[in-house]
Protein backbone atom coordinates (compact mmCIF):
# COMPACT_ATOMS: atom_id res chain seq x y z
CA UNK A 1 0.00 0.00 0.00
CA UNK A 2 2.61 2.46 0.89
CA UNK A 3 4.55 1.56 -2.97
CA UNK A 4 1.38 3.01 -4.29
CA UNK A 5 1.09 5.88 -2.11
CA UNK A 6 5.01 7.17 -2.08
CA UNK A 7 4.44 8.60 -5.94
CA UNK A 8 1.68 11.07 -4.12
CA UNK A 9 3.78 12.40 -1.39
CA UNK A 10 5.22 15.11 -3.68
CA UNK A 11 2.17 15.86 -5.20
CA UNK A 12 0.26 16.32 -1.89
CA UNK A 13 3.08 18.32 -0.54
CA UNK A 14 3.06 20.87 -3.02
CA UNK A 15 -0.42 22.16 -2.08
CA UNK A 16 1.77 23.49 0.92
CA UNK A 17 4.46 25.06 -0.88
CA UNK A 18 5.18 28.77 -2.47
CA UNK A 19 4.45 29.33 -5.70
CA UNK A 20 8.18 30.50 -5.89
CA UNK A 21 9.57 27.14 -4.74
CA UNK A 22 7.93 25.09 -7.44
CA UNK A 23 8.82 27.34 -10.13
CA UNK A 24 12.64 27.22 -9.43
CA UNK A 25 12.36 23.58 -9.05
CA UNK A 26 10.85 23.36 -11.94
CA UNK A 27 13.30 25.15 -13.48
CA UNK A 28 16.33 23.65 -12.07
CA UNK A 29 15.02 19.87 -12.91
CA UNK A 30 14.04 20.85 -16.73
CA UNK A 31 17.54 22.18 -16.73
CA UNK A 32 19.35 19.53 -15.86
CA UNK A 33 16.72 17.49 -17.83
CA UNK A 34 17.92 19.25 -20.86
CA UNK A 35 21.77 18.68 -20.10
CA UNK A 36 21.01 14.65 -20.54
CA UNK A 37 19.31 15.11 -23.78
CA UNK A 38 22.29 16.76 -25.52
CA UNK A 39 24.19 14.15 -27.76
CA UNK A 40 26.79 14.60 -25.82
CA UNK A 41 25.87 14.74 -22.38
CA UNK A 42 28.07 17.82 -20.48
CA UNK A 43 28.19 20.16 -18.31
CA UNK A 44 28.48 23.51 -19.67
CA UNK A 45 29.48 27.17 -18.60
CA UNK A 46 25.96 28.60 -18.65
CA UNK A 47 24.96 25.41 -16.99
CA UNK A 48 27.73 26.32 -13.83
CA UNK A 49 26.08 29.54 -13.88
CA UNK A 50 22.35 28.76 -13.47
CA UNK A 51 23.18 26.05 -10.89
CA UNK A 52 25.35 28.16 -8.48
CA UNK A 53 22.83 31.20 -8.76
CA UNK A 54 19.98 28.84 -7.69
CA UNK A 55 22.29 29.33 -4.34
CA UNK A 56 20.91 32.82 -3.72
CA UNK A 57 17.86 31.96 -4.83
CA UNK A 58 16.16 28.95 -3.32
CA UNK A 59 17.30 27.41 0.06
CA UNK A 60 16.14 23.92 -0.61
CA UNK A 61 18.66 23.40 -3.96
CA UNK A 62 20.38 21.13 -2.64
CA UNK A 63 16.83 18.76 -2.89
CA UNK A 64 16.63 19.40 -6.85
CA UNK A 65 20.20 19.10 -8.12
CA UNK A 66 21.44 15.60 -9.09
CA UNK A 67 23.77 15.69 -11.83
CA UNK A 68 26.51 16.78 -9.52
CA UNK A 69 27.45 16.64 -5.91
CA UNK A 70 26.50 19.61 -3.75
CA UNK A 71 29.96 20.35 -3.02
CA UNK A 72 30.85 20.85 -6.58
CA UNK A 73 27.94 24.02 -6.86
CA UNK A 74 29.38 25.04 -3.85
CA UNK A 75 32.74 25.58 -5.50
CA UNK A 76 31.53 26.72 -8.87
CA UNK A 77 29.36 29.74 -6.57
CA UNK A 78 32.71 30.42 -4.56
CA UNK A 79 34.61 30.93 -8.14
CA UNK A 80 31.77 32.94 -9.66
CA UNK A 81 32.18 35.33 -6.38
CA UNK A 82 36.11 35.62 -6.86
CA UNK A 83 35.36 36.60 -10.77
CA UNK A 84 32.78 38.88 -9.93
CA UNK A 85 34.38 40.89 -7.17
CA UNK A 86 37.87 40.70 -9.43
CA UNK A 87 35.68 42.75 -11.55
CA UNK A 88 34.27 44.89 -9.13
CA UNK A 89 37.59 46.14 -7.67
CA UNK A 90 38.89 46.71 -10.88
CA UNK A 91 41.00 50.12 -11.12
CA UNK A 92 43.08 51.61 -13.74
CA UNK A 93 46.07 49.67 -15.38
CA UNK A 94 49.23 49.51 -12.78
CA UNK A 95 52.76 50.59 -13.43
CA UNK A 96 53.93 53.37 -15.51
CA UNK A 97 51.37 54.87 -18.43
CA UNK A 98 51.87 53.70 -22.21
CA UNK A 99 53.52 55.52 -24.70
CA UNK A 100 51.84 57.00 -27.62
CA UNK A 101 52.03 55.04 -30.30
CA UNK A 102 54.01 57.57 -32.35
CA UNK A 103 57.17 56.87 -29.67
CA UNK A 104 56.45 53.19 -30.11
CA UNK A 105 56.50 53.41 -33.69
CA UNK A 106 59.98 55.10 -34.01
CA UNK A 107 61.08 53.62 -31.40
CA UNK A 108 60.81 50.20 -33.85
CA UNK A 109 61.75 51.86 -36.52
CA UNK A 110 65.62 53.25 -35.80
CA UNK A 111 65.75 49.41 -34.53
CA UNK A 112 64.94 48.01 -37.92
CA UNK A 113 66.87 50.55 -39.93
CA UNK A 114 70.14 50.45 -37.75
CA UNK A 115 70.21 46.76 -36.46
CA UNK A 116 73.71 47.61 -35.06
CA UNK A 117 72.27 50.68 -32.64
CA UNK A 118 71.88 49.78 -28.98
CA UNK A 119 69.41 50.58 -26.54
CA UNK A 120 71.44 54.24 -25.02
CA UNK A 121 71.88 55.42 -28.69
CA UNK A 122 68.12 55.07 -29.98
CA UNK A 123 67.21 56.72 -26.57
CA UNK A 124 69.61 59.32 -27.40
CA UNK A 125 67.90 59.81 -30.52
CA UNK A 126 64.79 60.13 -29.19
CA UNK A 127 65.73 62.95 -26.85
CA UNK A 128 67.35 64.84 -29.87
CA UNK A 129 63.82 64.66 -31.01
CA UNK A 130 62.08 65.92 -28.13
CA UNK A 131 60.69 62.85 -26.82
CA UNK A 132 61.14 62.14 -23.24
CA UNK A 133 61.49 58.11 -22.48
CA UNK A 134 63.09 55.84 -20.31
CA UNK A 135 65.64 53.22 -21.38
CA UNK A 136 63.21 50.79 -20.19
CA UNK A 137 60.65 51.69 -22.08
CA UNK A 138 63.45 51.64 -24.71
CA UNK A 139 64.53 48.02 -24.57
CA UNK A 140 60.66 46.91 -24.32
CA UNK A 141 59.78 47.85 -27.78
CA UNK A 142 62.74 47.16 -29.30
CA UNK A 143 62.35 43.54 -27.95
CA UNK A 144 59.52 43.12 -30.13
CA UNK A 145 60.96 43.97 -33.35
CA UNK A 146 62.91 40.94 -35.20
CA UNK A 147 66.27 41.26 -36.02
CA UNK A 148 67.76 40.59 -39.42
CA UNK A 149 71.11 38.81 -39.65
CA UNK A 150 71.36 39.29 -43.49
CA UNK A 151 71.34 43.02 -42.73
CA UNK A 152 74.96 43.97 -42.00
CA UNK A 153 76.03 41.17 -44.58
CA UNK A 154 73.78 42.95 -47.38
CA UNK A 155 75.27 46.49 -46.78
CA UNK A 156 78.71 45.39 -46.63
CA UNK A 157 78.01 44.26 -50.23
CA UNK A 158 76.47 46.95 -51.33
CA UNK A 159 79.16 49.44 -49.88
CA UNK A 160 82.16 46.73 -51.08
CA UNK A 161 80.74 45.42 -54.36
CA UNK A 162 83.35 46.84 -56.64
CA UNK A 163 86.27 45.27 -54.85
CA UNK A 164 84.64 41.62 -53.91
CA UNK A 165 85.33 38.87 -55.96
CA UNK A 166 83.77 35.97 -55.05
CA UNK A 167 84.80 32.04 -55.68
CA UNK A 168 83.43 28.74 -56.12
CA UNK A 169 83.54 25.34 -57.40
CA UNK A 170 81.41 22.74 -58.90
CA UNK A 171 81.41 19.32 -60.79
CA UNK A 172 80.96 17.66 -64.33
CA UNK A 173 80.50 14.37 -65.05
CA UNK A 174 82.24 13.47 -68.31
CA UNK A 175 80.79 10.40 -70.88
CA UNK A 176 83.57 8.26 -69.35
CA UNK A 177 81.58 8.58 -65.55
CA UNK A 178 85.30 10.40 -64.47
CA UNK A 179 84.79 13.69 -62.16
CA UNK A 180 85.83 16.84 -63.04
CA UNK A 181 86.25 19.85 -60.84
CA UNK A 182 85.39 23.58 -62.67
CA UNK A 183 86.76 26.57 -60.39
CA UNK A 184 85.68 30.31 -61.43
CA UNK A 185 85.68 33.46 -59.83
CA UNK A 186 83.41 35.84 -60.53
CA UNK A 187 83.32 40.12 -60.00
CA UNK A 188 80.45 41.34 -57.82
CA UNK A 189 80.67 44.63 -60.09
CA UNK A 190 79.38 43.69 -63.04
CA UNK A 191 79.14 40.09 -63.11
CA UNK A 192 82.15 39.55 -64.95
CA UNK A 193 83.44 36.00 -64.93
CA UNK A 194 87.33 36.66 -63.94
CA UNK A 195 89.06 32.98 -64.32
CA UNK A 196 87.58 29.50 -65.09
CA UNK A 197 89.50 26.66 -65.47
CA UNK A 198 89.22 22.94 -65.23
CA UNK A 199 91.34 20.08 -63.48
CA UNK A 200 90.61 16.27 -62.54
CA UNK A 201 93.00 16.63 -59.16
CA UNK A 202 91.85 19.72 -57.15
CA UNK A 203 94.48 20.56 -55.02
CA UNK A 204 95.72 24.08 -52.58
CA UNK A 205 98.77 24.58 -54.99
CA UNK A 206 96.37 24.00 -58.11
CA UNK A 207 94.23 26.55 -56.51
CA UNK A 208 96.60 28.94 -55.70
CA UNK A 209 97.88 29.26 -59.39
CA UNK A 210 94.18 30.14 -60.49
CA UNK A 211 94.62 32.76 -57.88
CA UNK A 212 97.90 34.55 -59.10
CA UNK A 213 96.74 33.87 -62.83
CA UNK A 214 93.34 35.52 -62.61
CA UNK A 215 95.57 38.81 -60.54
CA UNK A 216 97.79 39.72 -62.38
CA UNK A 217 99.52 43.25 -62.66
CA UNK A 218 98.07 44.58 -59.48
CA UNK A 219 94.08 43.54 -60.42
CA UNK A 220 93.73 41.81 -56.97
CA UNK A 221 90.85 42.59 -55.64
CA UNK A 222 90.07 43.88 -51.99
CA UNK A 223 87.70 41.21 -50.75
CA UNK A 224 87.63 37.08 -52.22
CA UNK A 225 84.83 35.66 -50.39
CA UNK A 226 84.50 31.64 -50.48
CA UNK A 227 82.94 29.01 -48.90
CA UNK A 228 85.02 26.61 -46.48
CA UNK A 229 86.39 24.04 -48.59
CA UNK A 230 89.33 22.35 -47.61
CA UNK A 231 90.61 22.17 -51.31
CA UNK A 232 91.56 25.77 -50.80
CA UNK A 233 93.96 24.30 -48.10
CA UNK A 234 94.57 25.72 -44.61
CA UNK A 235 97.40 28.46 -45.44
CA UNK A 236 94.95 30.33 -48.25
CA UNK A 237 93.34 33.01 -46.29
CA UNK A 238 96.98 33.93 -44.82
CA UNK A 239 98.68 33.83 -48.94
CA UNK A 240 96.07 35.58 -49.80
CA UNK A 241 96.35 38.72 -47.06
CA UNK A 242 100.47 38.66 -48.22
CA UNK A 243 98.78 40.31 -51.73
CA UNK A 244 95.98 42.28 -50.69
CA UNK A 245 93.46 40.38 -50.92
CA UNK A 246 91.22 39.48 -47.64
CA UNK A 247 89.01 36.68 -47.88
CA UNK A 248 85.47 36.39 -46.18
CA UNK A 249 84.52 32.68 -45.94
CA UNK A 250 80.64 32.07 -45.95
CA UNK A 251 78.97 30.07 -42.37
CA UNK A 252 78.68 27.29 -42.73
CA UNK A 253 75.53 25.33 -44.60
CA UNK A 254 74.83 29.17 -46.22
CA UNK A 255 74.88 29.18 -49.79
CA UNK A 256 72.61 32.23 -50.22
CA UNK A 257 76.00 34.24 -48.51
CA UNK A 258 77.62 33.56 -51.72
CA UNK A 259 74.77 33.99 -53.87
CA UNK A 260 76.36 35.47 -56.77
CA UNK A 261 78.92 32.47 -57.44
CA UNK A 262 75.95 30.17 -57.05
CA UNK A 263 73.99 32.06 -59.64
CA UNK A 264 76.13 31.69 -61.76
CA UNK A 265 77.03 27.68 -61.48
CA UNK A 266 73.18 27.54 -62.03
CA UNK A 267 73.73 29.47 -65.05
CA UNK A 268 76.85 27.26 -66.48
CA UNK A 269 74.46 24.27 -65.96
CA UNK A 270 70.98 25.72 -67.20
CA UNK A 271 72.12 27.32 -70.41
CA UNK A 272 74.98 25.18 -71.12
CA UNK A 273 76.50 22.27 -69.59
CA UNK A 274 72.68 20.60 -68.79
CA UNK A 275 72.48 20.01 -72.40
CA UNK A 276 76.03 19.01 -73.65
CA UNK A 277 77.37 15.38 -73.13
CA UNK A 278 81.70 16.56 -71.78
CA UNK A 279 83.94 14.02 -73.24
CA UNK A 280 86.60 14.97 -71.45
CA UNK A 281 88.94 18.14 -69.65
CA UNK A 282 89.60 19.24 -73.00
CA UNK A 283 86.00 19.18 -74.08
CA UNK A 284 84.79 20.70 -71.15
CA UNK A 285 87.57 23.22 -70.87
CA UNK A 286 86.73 24.56 -74.31
CA UNK A 287 82.86 24.72 -73.74
CA UNK A 288 83.53 26.82 -70.65
CA UNK A 289 85.70 28.92 -72.69
CA UNK A 290 83.15 29.68 -75.46
CA UNK A 291 80.41 30.11 -72.82
CA UNK A 292 82.11 32.40 -70.59
CA UNK A 293 83.14 34.75 -73.76
CA UNK A 294 79.63 34.92 -74.44
CA UNK A 295 78.38 34.99 -71.35
CA UNK A 296 80.53 38.45 -70.47
CA UNK A 297 80.71 40.13 -73.83
CA UNK A 298 76.72 39.35 -75.30
CA UNK A 299 74.45 38.09 -72.65
CA UNK A 300 72.19 40.57 -71.12
CA UNK A 301 72.15 40.66 -67.58
CA UNK A 302 69.60 41.55 -64.63
CA UNK A 303 72.06 43.32 -62.54
CA UNK A 304 73.47 45.73 -65.47
CA UNK A 305 70.58 46.99 -66.57
CA UNK A 306 70.19 44.43 -69.20
CA UNK A 307 73.44 45.03 -70.42
CA UNK A 308 76.41 42.33 -70.72
CA UNK A 309 79.43 42.12 -68.22
CA UNK A 310 81.18 43.74 -70.57
CA UNK A 311 79.23 45.50 -72.42
CA UNK A 312 81.41 47.91 -75.16
CA UNK A 313 78.39 49.29 -76.92
CA UNK A 314 75.15 51.10 -76.01
CA UNK A 315 71.98 49.29 -77.31
CA UNK A 316 71.37 50.94 -80.69
CA UNK A 317 67.79 53.42 -80.82
CA UNK A 318 67.54 53.22 -84.91
CA UNK A 319 66.14 49.86 -86.58
CA UNK A 320 68.71 50.48 -89.29
CA UNK A 321 70.79 47.67 -90.68
CA UNK A 322 69.68 44.09 -90.62
CA UNK A 323 69.45 41.83 -87.70
CA UNK A 324 72.02 39.00 -87.97
CA UNK A 325 72.34 36.00 -85.32
CA UNK A 326 75.72 34.15 -84.23
CA UNK A 327 75.22 30.64 -83.10
CA UNK A 328 77.13 29.90 -80.10
CA UNK A 329 78.32 26.12 -78.57
CA UNK A 330 76.76 25.21 -82.06
CA UNK A 331 73.65 26.89 -81.88
CA UNK A 332 72.77 25.40 -78.32
CA UNK A 333 72.24 29.36 -78.16
CA UNK A 334 72.32 32.94 -80.10
CA UNK A 335 73.96 36.39 -80.07
CA UNK A 336 71.93 39.05 -82.30
CA UNK A 337 73.47 42.17 -83.69
CA UNK A 338 72.87 44.88 -86.01
CA UNK A 339 75.10 44.27 -89.28
CA UNK A 340 77.18 47.53 -90.47
CA UNK A 341 76.04 49.60 -92.62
Amino acid sequence: MLAYLRPWIPVWSGWFRGRRDLVLENAALRQQLAMYERRRPQIRDADRWFLAALIHLWPGWRNAVVVVPPETVVRWHRAGWRRYWTWRSRGPRPGRPRIDAEVATLIRRMTEENPRWGHMRVLGELRKLGFSVSLQTVRRYRRDVPRDPASSWRTFLENHRPEIWAADFFTVHTLSFQTLYVFFMIAHDRRTVMHVNVTRHPQASWVWRQLINATPWGSAPRFLIRDRDRLYGGDFVARAKRIGIRTVLTPIATPQANAVAERLVGTFRRECLDHIIVLNERHLRGVLREFVRHYNEARPHQANDLQPPEASFVAHRSAEGRVISRPVLGGLTHEYEREAA
